[in-house]
């Protein structure tokens, strides 16, 4: 068999667009397995692995401003609560972005978009170059740490085009790889921060940024020469006005700020916590800072494989019953003030959201998938709308990622917000952590009451692949 995942090396029409050049692939049918085994996956993990690469690189850009107010000694006259917000402001910028620009990959190709992303992180690199000095105002570091936010648009962007590669037996896996070795660029960013801090000192942020520059760069070249646009991903406002009618999507995003607004969140915070709470230097506090994030990102396709195994909603389940016993460990410790009692609390903590990361957002094409189908017909016309149905169901999965994306980061900056609160009126980030473990016995029983206690309700029909789609969401 030929390869058919031809690459159209004039023009070719999608959508009802022109698509120009030889990085274009008109036909894409992940769910066929002669497809996916002859061409399909060797396509997929090539795509795959640049796309890891530059959204590896935007998550260190966004997390940059968690690093570089470690460099912020008294002389640049910001309080905590100060650098609490201006850590925050980047989070809520990448939290906007994610909508648009997860609809930038069907409008302008997965690789284009890539592409164009990647480079735009030069800016706030710059940027940051520029500003980081003391007699700044706050405002110009405010508006300088919201250009970080185009960082937090890659995931969104990365996330879709990677949904797109791979069939719904491989998402787990293949979207916790993705997202987890993104993730990476937390842990990343604040090691090599540590690096310059130890050795040139805490006066020289600019050679951490002069650093990312050349990356950029580099990560940008490679999607352009290696990864692929694939044309039958047409931009679907329809999709994505469904997916935004749709209840499962904001119970998923709420879910989302449970798991990777925490990770997020923390990420951003951890080092500003232990300084303000356990009164550690720069050094010191840069030298813990990257282990939670570290263990969290690995975590992340561990997460998604089980729950590729094991079914994402039981794993998402035990999850925020764990984050909730990790959270009381590190309010105890806040209270007593026991430092070694709160970086194991919190390592696990971090190591959890890592977890659920990947096993929530298993969660959601599955979901979609069975919504679609549920929805079809039975007997013959079934079989002959199958792959309509599934393809129904990835359009809508993929609008859903990006609302779910995007609000899921917004419980980054509810985190560094009420962190803000909490050090400003107790000096203590104990209250905060009172809130965030109420908060994950919400996100438990929504999980418990929505994809676990019964089924939803309406017939349960086979596919026409003769496998029968489940009555609940607990194997989704």
């Amino acid at each position: 068999m030929t390869e058919t995942a031809t690459e159209a090396t004039g023009t070719g029409t999608a959508g009802g667009r022109v698509r120009k050049g030889r990085r274009w692939i008109e036909r894409w049918d992940p769910e066929d397995e002669v497809f996916w085994r002859e061409s399909g996956a060797r396509i997929a993990r090539r795509n795959l692995v640049f796309s890891v690469m530059t959204e590896h690189i935007g998550f260190s850009v966004w997390s940059l401003w968690s690093v570089l107010v470690l460099f912020m000694g008294p002389d640049y006259g910001i309080d905590p609560a100060g650098k609490f917000f201006l850590v925050a402001v980047p989070t809520l910028v990448g939290a906007v972005l994610r909508v648009p620009y997860t609809f930038a990959v069907a409008r302008f190709g997965g690789r284009n978009w890539t592409v164009f992303s990647a480079l735009l992180l030069v800016v706030p690199a710059v940027a940051a170059a520029l500003v980081m000095r003391p007699g700044t105002s706050y405002g110009t570091f405010l508006a300088v740490a919201a250009l970080a936010g185009v960082g937090g648009g890659n995931f969104a962007s990365s996330m879709t085009n990677i949904n797109s590669f791979y069939p719904l037996r491989k998402k787990g896996w293949a979207l916790g790889l993705n997202a987890g070795g993104g993730n990476l660029g937390v842990p990343v960013v604040q090691l090599l921060g540590l690096l310059v801090i130890g050795t040139a000192g805490a006066a020289h942020p600019r050679l951490l940024l002069a650093g990312y520059l050349p990356l950029i760069v580099l990560a940008a070249l490679l999607a352009a020469l290696r990864m692929d646009n694939l044309a039958p991903v047409a931009n679907d406002t329809g999709a994505a006005v469904a997916a935004a009618r749709e209840r499962h999507t904001w119970l998923m995003a709420l879910l989302y700020v449970g798991t990777f607004g925490s990770f997020i969140g923390y990420s951003f915070a951890f080092g500003l916590v232990l300084q303000g709470q356990f009164a550690r230097t720069p050094l010191q506090a840069a030298s813990l800072t990257f282990v939670g994030p570290l263990l969290g990102s690995l975590a992340r396709p561990v997460g998604g494989r089980l729950a590729d195994r094991c079914g994402g909603a039981r794993i998402t389940l035990a999850n925020f019953a764990a984050m909730g016993l990790a959270t009381s460990v590190v309010l105890v410790a806040s209270v007593v003030r026991s430092l070694p009692l709160f970086l194991v609390g919190f390592t696990a903590l971090f190591l959890l959201t890592g977890l659920g990361n990947g096993a929530t957002y298993k969660m959601i094409p599955g979901i979609f998938l069975a919504r679609a189908r549920r929805r079809g017909l039975t007997g013959e016309a079934a079989a002959a709308a199958g792959r309509r149905l599934s393809g129904a169901g990835r359009r809508l999965s993929g609008a859903a990622m990006g609302l779910i994306g995007a609000v899921g980061a917004l419980g980054g900056l509810g985190i560094n917000l009420a962190f803000r609160e909490a050090f400003a009126a107790t000096g203590s980030g104990a209250p905060a952590f009172a809130a965030f473990l109420a908060f994950y016995g919400v996100c438990g029983a929504v999980t418990w009451a929505a994809y676990l206690r019964r089924p939803e309700p309406g017939p349960t029909i086979a596919d026409p692949a003769g496998t029968t789609v489940p009555p609940a969401y607990a194997d989704v």
